[in-house]
């Protein structure tokens, strides 16, 4: 079944009456919180046949008592000709007002339960109910598959803004709502008539007169022995028919007692059916439980953040719709494109290289990945597959794999190009697989395996640069992302470094906005900056938070490079147009435990912002690796002051181009081994920042000095521990 396609569906065409369900059911989850804080319920020790003779005794004219879910008792009679109903209060039977049922509104609870239309609302309201099951149902799949399964359930959430709401609201109410629509079923079969909760006809008895008065109530047996906490209802007997009986109601059944003896004449226990029903009805409404109906509340007014951020999630989703031109045919094209993307955005990576091979002249087909397959007139296909939660398939893609592994294998190179997030374990696990698959098949390749990380835009450049290559034709890759609003930053303040030869490297500050109109960050964030003349952002680690005044990064001038160039060459009062995007997953938090930071090269900023931001000491461990301390000690002397304040515990550099200058980063963690042992074993953090082969060689050794602990820097990840921010 595919469960994203059904909880899209299902929310889009029921989505406004849950909306309607759920507001109205908060505002009655209302009434039995009011009604626990007015009720005086009896003490645990009372018996029926005590609280009858108090209110005979206190209300001439009394016709039922009524014990209400909240504890209170309402006396139900006739004051003359004027029906009355009041609360009474159990311990001697005086009246304490007037009872009402409601402080809402009628139409309210009609709204709820049938849409104002009557009975047809009723059926209506049924079947809205199982679509919020259905909703509820197929929510906790995807939930479960994007969160990577139970054991990571309370786990870090990631994505848009929507995507967050909509998980989180989830994660904490998805259980409540889901109770509240099967309760809300089970009601509904009882309305309507679907089930028979009544234990039969009603007994024909009559108290037989034996010409003395009738029995007292405070005499009646079976009053005696039942606790008024079991009592739903007591009718008293008509005074003008010397043959009525008392009448009682609990929650084990319904009992009719002889006037005159108190002899129980009768009795019905309840059905199964009844129980069930009365069951639905505490956990529906919260009545007799208040605390719970404040919960029930909670859950109806989460409703309208499930579906507006569950709307805007489709409407993004709808916005990144592959819509492909000039897609040949299955059986014309020489070059197949298939795509596996969750949320969509894999697509856009999809449409520029089809654009791009187009222009070159061949004849190109994109589809889903599920679609799979080759022709005669195939010369190429290309993969690209994005990985989802921990390490799984795209919704639409999940019988992919195993359709690849099965499928007999071609002489036709198949080249897989990986979409993931690295703070995840499984990155871009799912694009490993069809890769191995493919390779265990025997299909050959154009290029080995590439993984993108977070949809950058540049390392899918860098990669088309080496298809081009392998094509021997060129290849421009024109992928252009949707962006945010940009802000103009002016240049404040530089600091130079030589860097590498021929690529010199520089600290820049900029002021923030004095008008605002760049969102709040935190050290490790990104700041996207757009140069002139070209709609890619490239983006940059930040080494300071908002609350700094400031907005710094570390720039390397890259060969070539249109963004580093042009920020390299900016001279105080200069601007660029910058945006924020967040990195959650590299955020430290509010954590106490000890944090380990490993970076290289203009990858120690966010670590610098990370020491700068460090006002409560938390202990905090540098491992930075450089080339040559006269070139590249980035943030050398802040980092010298912040470890004399107090901000960073221990610093450790190495450099690898002069002699004794310690090699390089993994180096120093080897060295510093039973050290680094003793803090990840009582739960250090660890994040990493710099290239893709110090990230690989941080892991190997850190993996290493990890064994004797049977750990393994994937289980740091798993745990939400380690974090890399790579480039």
């Amino acid at each position: 079944m595919n469960w994203k396609t059904l909880h899209r569906w299902v929310g889009l065409l029921l989505g406004a009456l849950v909306l309607v369900l759920g507001m109205t059911g908060a505002l009655l989850a209302f009434d039995p919180v009011q009604q626990a804080w007015r009720a005086r319920p009896a003490d645990p020790g009372l018996t029926v046949a005590t609280l009858a003779e108090r209110v005979a005794r206190g209300v001439p004219g009394a016709e039922e008592i009524r014990r209400l879910p909240s504890g209170a008792i309402v006396v139900f009679g006739f004051d003359g000709e004027q029906a009355q109903a009041s609360y009474v209060d159990p311990a001697d039977g005086r009246v304490l007002g007037a009872y009402q049922a409601s402080a809402l509104p009628r139409w309210v609870k009609n709204l709820h339960r049938a849409f104002l239309l009557g009975d047809a609302g009723r059926w209506g309201a049924a079947g809205v109910a199982l679509g919020l099951g259905l909703l509820c149902a197929s929510g906790l799949v995807l939930l479960l598959r994007r969160m990577g399964g139970w054991r990571h359930m309370a786990g870090r959430v990631r994505g848009t803004l929507a995507q967050r709401i909509h998980t989180v609201t989830g994660r904490v109410l998805l259980a409540v709502l889901f109770l509240t629509s099967v309760t809300a079923l089970t009601m509904s079969a009882s309305t309507l008539g679907l089930v028979v909760l009544d234990a039969g006809v009603e007994p024909e008895v009559a108290s037989v007169p034996t010409g003395q008065a009738a029995l007292p109530v405070a005499q009646l047996a079976p009053l005696q022995g039942l606790a008024v906490q079991d009592l739903r209802r007591l009718n008293f007997p008509d005074a003008a028919d010397p043959q009525d009986t008392w009448k009682l109601a609990t929650r084990q059944g319904a009992g009719w007692l002889d006037r005159y003896t108190g002899q129980r004449l009768a009795w019905q226990d309840a059905t199964l059916a009844q129980q069930v029903v009365d069951w639905a009805v505490v956990l529906h409404t919260g009545e007799a439980a208040w605390p719970w109906a404040v919960v029930l509340g909670l859950a109806g007014a989460s409703v309208p953040l499930f579906w507006l951020s569950g709307l805007l999630i489709w409407w993004q989703a709808r916005r990144q719709a592959p819509r492909t031109a000039h897609n040949s045919t299955l059986a014309q094209a020489d070059v197949l494109v298939f795509v596996a993307s969750e949320g969509g955005s894999t697509w856009g990576f999809a449409q520029a290289l089809h654009e791009a091979l187009v222009q070159q002249g061949h004849r190109v087909h994109t589809a889903a990945l599920e679609q799979f397959q080759t022709t005669p007139a195939t010369r190429q296909v290309f993969i690209l597959a994005a990985t989802y939660g921990d390490g799984q398939a795209p919704t639409h893609a999940r019988l992919a794999l195993q359709r690849i592994a099965a499928a007999p294998a071609g002489a036709t190179p198949v080249t897989v190009l990986g979409f993931g997030d690295r703070q995840y374990p499984g990155f871009c696990a799912y694009a490993q697989a069809l890769d191995e698959a493919l390779r265990a098949r025997g299909w050959p390749t154009l290029l080995p395996l590439e993984c993108i990380h977070q949809q950058s835009s540049q390392q899918f450049a860098r990669w088309g640069q080496a298809l081009a290559q392998a094509l021997g034709a060129p290849l421009p890759l024109h992928y252009v992302p949707r962006l945010p609003p940009t802000t103009a930053l002016a240049l404040q303040a530089r600091q130079d470094y030589p860097g590498r030869p021929g690529q010199p490297t520089a600290i820049l500050r900029f002021a923030l906005p004095a008008q605002g109109g760049l969102a709040h960050f935190d050290a490790g964030d990104l700041l996207g900056i757009v140069p002139p003349g070209s709609s890619v952002p490239r983006y940059y680690s930040l080494a300071s938070g908002w609350q700094d005044g400031f907005v710094e990064i570390c720039v390397r001038q890259m060969p070539g490079g249109l963004c580093s160039t042009h920020l390299l060459g900016l001279v105080p009062g200069g601007s660029v147009q910058a945006f924020v995007r967040p990195n959650p997953g590299f955020a430290l938090g509010r954590s106490r435990r000890s944090v380990v930071l490993i970076g290289a090269g203009t990858g120690v900023a966010p670590l610098a912002g990370f020491i700068r931001r460090n006002e409560g000491h938390k202990p905090m461990f540098l491992y930075f690796g450089g080339r040559d301390p006269a070139c590249d000690d980035y943030f050398g002397p802040e980092i010298a002051q912040w470890q004399q304040q107090g901000r960073v515990a221990g610093v450790t550099k190495v450099f690898s181009r002069i002699p004794g200058g310690g090699g390089y980063v993994q180096d120093a963690l080897r060295r510093d081994a039973e050290h680094l042992r003793g803090l990840l074993a009582h739960g250090a953090l660890v994040r990493v920042c710099g290239s893709q082969a110090m990230a690989r060689g941080v892991a190997q050794a850190l993996d290493e000095l990890l064994a004797p602990l049977h750990l393994s820097v994937q289980q740091l990840k798993a745990e939400e521990r380690y974090a890399e921010d790579v480039f």
